[in-house]
């Protein structure tokens, strides 16, 4: 079996792929901070330990690995923008040199392939309603976006003919969040089911699945298609009204629905990692991911009251 590492294996994006790659025939070890708590995967996983650490010596952690996949990321709890907090510097030393080292460190030890977790953040701000596309020139505003950018330009530096590497642009990742962790929409669920008012909000989603098999895909696919190259991974449009029309449709909550976000959204194109076959699960897999995140919650939820009415 092929091996591989991935870093930030036990994070919300990370556990996808480790879970998928484990599902297709792949010896997965996992790299971290900390590991994995007992029963945090479906069956065992080796862990080595890895930091975001310009300055340390990691080359050990990429012993037999045949390919690397980097989707650890250091912020502030719950944030991406922003998620520097007080600390910008420490901020880009960890997310953006520490993971160029990590490429480096991956390169040097033999791994035959790196596939970085990206953002569709690296593109920046656009007109209202402009798709996005991979050959657009990245304008980020924000210094997460700014980090992801240079990282991948860093990486595309790297590649070579023993050395395929491609980047995904992932927007934002949604599905069940595993064992003991809250999905992202649990303060959007709990604060309709109170009551109180939700702000329209739209936005581009697409499942953890999706974007895992996205990964494999770039393991799988011919080098000569991929090496060097950078890809859209969305799905679908959806926002607040939409998705919590669900949880009122399986909880029976009374409560109303946000009103319906009318300004338009930048799309991502993905016709560029469709041409290698990769095909999103799309409104079905999204309300039939909501309908099971709603389930669990009416299945714990009190009755209503009339309170919060």
């Amino acid at each position: 079996m092929t091996r591989v590492l991935v870093s930030g294996g036990t994070g919300y994006a990370g556990r996808f792929i480790v879970e998928h790659l484990l599902a297709n025939g792949y010896k997965v070890t996992v790299g971290g901070r900390t590991a994995p708590d007992p029963g945090f995967f479906s069956r065992d996983v080796p862990f080595v330990p890895l930091r975001l650490d310009p300055d340390a010596d990691q080359i050990e952690a990429f012993d037999n690995i045949y390919y690397f996949v980097h989707a650890a990321f250091d912020h502030l709890p719950g944030k991406f923008r922003g998620g520097e907090g007080d600390d910008p510097q420490g901020f880009r030393r960890a997310n953006l040199d520490g993971t160029v080292r990590l490429f480096e460190t991956a390169r040097d030890a033999g791994v035959r392939r790196c596939i970085f977790l990206s953002s569709r953040a690296a593109y920046g701000p656009r007109q209202p309603g402009t798709l996005l596309t991979e050959e657009m020139y990245g304008k980020p505003e924000t210094l997460y976006g700014e980090v992801k950018l240079q990282a991948e330009r860093s990486l595309l530096s790297l590649c070579g003919h023993a050395f395929v590497t491609a980047s995904l642009r992932a927007t934002g990742i949604y599905g069940p969040a595993g064992p003991g962790r809250r999905h992202k929409w649990a303060d959007l669920f709990e604060t309709y089911l109170a009551g109180r008012p939700v702000a329209p909000r739209s936005g581009t989603e697409v499942h953890g699945d999706d974007v895992a098999r996205a990964v494999r895909l770039m393991l799988d696919a011919d080098a000569v298609r991929v090496n060097g190259e950078t890809f859209n991974i969305s799905d679908i449009v959806t926002g607040n009204r939409e998705i919590l029309s669900v949880l009122q449709r399986v909880t029976h909550c009374p409560h109303p629905l946000p009103e319906k976000d009318d300004m338009p959204v930048n799309a991502m194109g993905c016709c560029k990692i469709g041409a290698l076959g990769w095909t999103p699960g799309g409104k079905a897999l999204l309300e039939r991911t909501i309908a099971e995140l709603a389930a669990d919650v009416a299945n714990t939820s009190r009755p209503f009251s009339a309170v919060g009415l």
